[in-house]
């Protein structure tokens, strides 16, 4: 798998927001998967606010949503953020 361009920026847009960062380090310290529900009482924002930030993340594919149970299920996607951290560490900076 390699990341085109697009698909490079739509990943740094989605990382340049703090509050999904935060969602991520939370996923990250939960094992590489976390609840809705869980990510929200961790956080101030509300849930339409944790809804949206999930989306941008989803679509960017940092992480993955599953149905279990009642509840929704957000893993984070490793093939996708080892491919960005490869991308971004071989750009050269003059």
């Amino acid at each position: 798998m390699s990341l085109n361009t697009k698909q490079i920026e739509k990943i740094s847009k989605a990382l340049g927001d703090a509050n999904r960062l935060r969602i991520l380090q939370h996923i990250a310290k939960k094992g590489g998967c976390g609840f809705c529900s869980e990510i929200q009482e961790e956080s101030t924002l509300a849930q339409p606010s944790v809804s949206h930030h999930l989306k941008v993340l989803i679509e960017a594919g940092l992480i993955d949503a599953e149905k279990e149970g009642r509840n929704q299920k957000y893993t984070l996607n490793d093939a996708v953020l080892k491919e960005y951290t490869s991308a971004v560490t071989l750009l050269k900076f003059v």
